[in-house]
């Protein structure tokens, strides 16, 4: 014991313990629009709580089949109308025509929306596997071109670390993504992921490809193990058995459960922090406690705060 003494010590990260980041980080969140009253008022509980983190953006998804598309349009305009945030919308190619697509983006531009997140999208609800729609775009690369005729939007577009499950190998995934940048995304965006390793390989193959835009990891907080697993069979993100482990035993103690996401979603953010990377996007599923405990460790915090604590 006498020898650790004056020493500090290192997490697995190689950071000190309990210590800020050695540089400052950028956060953006992500919700998705509310399909009820009660969703509404979380929705923008959310949105008051995290407003003051200022981040660097904010995004609202757009449903399967572009189910939600009133609904996006409409989360993301009283967005940018009532406050200080810069919304993104999210844009499919799913269920539409070009000319719909385009007089959509077209929209947005008029109400003050610069930034859109470019995705193929989802099949509707009760279908199996994409088919892009006669006359639409028929891929993000393709809805990332048509965007670029409509205006001078920023446009972000999905990655995927551990593979897109519709494409035959690694190799094409990326090929895809390079293909979106180099039609004109200025952001890529990651499918979220668990095990950091897998995000640094990935990023090895990214760079390596020629890719040099910014690519955001994306982190989820595990609020619901079964959900996260459900979720992840769909979208091609491994659930290591460690993380299993973590929450095993604690589907009737939520506190202790919400306790336990918060530190596994710290560590991920610290680690990858270590690495360089001072950039991270939550997907908040509208829920606020968490990503707001998250973004406290990581030094994110409100300004009003800061300013306090400087003084």
């Amino acid at each position: 014991m006498k020898e650790a003494r004056g020493k500090r010590t290192e997490t697995a990260t190689g950071l000190p313990v309990a210590t800020l980041l050695p540089h400052p980080v950028s956060v953006s969140f992500e919700f998705f629009p509310p399909k009820t009253e009660k969703m509404q008022t979380q929705l923008w509980e959310c949105i008051a709580r995290l407003e003051p983190l200022a981040p660097k953006f904010v995004s609202v998804t757009y449903g399967a089949g572009g189910g939600t598309r009133e609904r996006t349009h409409d989360t993301v305009v009283r967005i940018r109308r009532e406050t200080s945030l810069a919304p993104a919308a999210h844009l499919t190619c799913v269920g539409s025509t070009r000319e719909e697509v385009d007089e959509v983006a077209r929209h947005y531009w008029e109400s003050g929306i610069r930034h859109i997140v470019a995705l193929r999208g989802d099949p509707p609800e009760g279908e199996h596997g994409y088919r892009p729609h006669p006359g639409g775009y028929a891929y993000a690369v393709d809805l990332v071109q048509g965007l670029r005729k409509v205006a001078d939007f920023e446009i972000s577009v999905a990655a995927y670390p551990e593979t897109h499950p519709d494409a035959p190998s690694p190799e094409f995934d990326l090929d895809n993504l390079k293909r979106k940048i180099d039609a004109g995304a200025t952001r890529a965006i990651s499918q979220y992921f668990f095990d950091v390793d897998a995000f640094r390989r990935f990023m090895d193959r990214v760079r390596a490809a020629g890719i040099s835009v910014p690519v955001v990891p994306g982190i989820l907080p595990v609020t619901n193990v079964a959900t996260v697993i459900r979720f992840s069979k769909a979208c091609g993100a491994s659930v290591p058995p460690w993380m299993l482990q973590l929450f095993e035993g604690l589907d009737e103690d939520p506190d202790t459960r919400r306790l336990v996401a918060a530190t596994l979603a710290a560590e991920q953010c610290r680690a990858l922090a270590a690495d360089g990377i001072n950039e991270f996007h939550f997907y908040t599923l509208n829920r606020a406690d968490l990503v707001f405990a998250i973004c406290h460790i990581l030094g994110v915090r409100p300004h009003s705060t800061e300013a306090s604590v400087s003084r």
